[in-house]
């Protein structure tokens, strides 16, 4: 088997290069990787639709796994162009090539194709109404993928975390040491989702897919369980003072606020609960509460 991967070096990416090396072949490339050794000036430049497709065809894979995106959800708001060409165009013009060489196509969209609105989790035939920039164009991403006729495996999930480069948790640990006081939203609801339990999925459903094609579509992947992004920081900061780390603020003075008193250019869904029952009872896998996630990367960032 012959792999694709587009946009190696994100989190989600990084985690796939490791996951997918056991399923086969592996290419992988980001946007400003060096072309193939007999086709250099072919890239993987999301913002050049043709030249994406040019390296699918000179590749020729069995399965295309695109893990790049615009996903600098407020920035989005000022240059939509770029998210859509990004988020929507060359999905749609990589979508044709896979339809072309009979490949499976897998991509990762977002909880922000809902509006947010209510309790309820959301699950597959749920109606949406994506309230940003990168909201819509990740929907159209993924409404053009489905237009396309070629096998796919779409996976929508949220709050995704890595131990490698930036993330919440490390936010707030900084903050944590610096500051006597912390304050942080906690009318969002979620589920904090590893890179890592992403990438394992995609290669389990490879697999089941490669079997049985008939389970291709569209599905929802988190970890198991909810919180919001306060108790997400609390836990965050707990974990790490009793482990040994200097953490400054007192548990008592990290404060919860509501989303209306930190506005941003584009408009974050209230509830980003994703009903996973599909792909647990589809792909037969178990999704980790989201606790048992962020301690394994608290582990690699600081320590046991």
């Amino acid at each position: 088997m012959k792999i694709l991967l587009l946009g190696k070096g994100g989190q989600v990416g990084w985690e796939l290069q490791r996951s997918l090396a056991t399923l086969g072949q592996l290419e992988a490339f980001d946007f400003d990787s060096p072309g193939p050794v007999n086709a250099p000036d072919l890239r993987a430049d999301f913002s050049d639709p043709d030249k994406v497709a040019a390296l699918v065809r000179h590749i020729r894979p069995d399965v295309i796994v695109n893990a790049a995106a615009h996903t600098a959800v407020d920035k989005a708001e000022s240059e939509p162009d770029l998210a859509r060409l990004i988020n929507a165009s060359t999905p749609a013009a990589i979508a044709a090539e896979a339809a072309r060489l009979n490949a499976l196509l897998v991509h990762y969209s977002t909880d922000y194709v809902f509006d947010g609105s209510g309790q309820n989790a959301r699950n597959e035939h749920s109606p949406v109404a994506p309230l940003s920039v990168y909201g819509q164009t990740k929907l159209e991403g993924e409404l053009a993928i489905q237009s396309s006729t070629c096998r796919h495996l779409i996976f929508r999930t949220s709050w995704v975390y890595a131990a490698r480069g930036g993330n919440f948790a490390r936010t707030m640990l900084r903050l944590a040491a610096e500051r006597e006081e912390l304050k942080v939203i906690d009318d969002q609801i979620g589920a904090p989702t590893g890179a890592d339990l992403l990438a394992d999925v995609t290669a389990h459903a490879i697999r089941t897919v490669g079997r049985q094609p008939e389970l291709a579509g569209l599905y929802h992947l988190v970890a198991s369980g909810e919180t919001s992004w306060h108790e997400y920081a609390r836990f965050v900061i707990e974990w790490a003072r009793a482990h040994g780390q200097s953490i400054r603020v007192a548990p008592e003075a990290i404060l919860p606020i509501h989303t209306s008193a930190y506005p941003t250019p584009a408009r974050r869904p209230l509830n980003s609960r994703l009903d996973t029952n599909k792909i647990q009872q589809a792909l037969g896998v178990t999704l980790p509460h989201w606790q048992q996630g962020v301690e394994r990367m608290l582990n690699e960032i600081i320590g046991g």
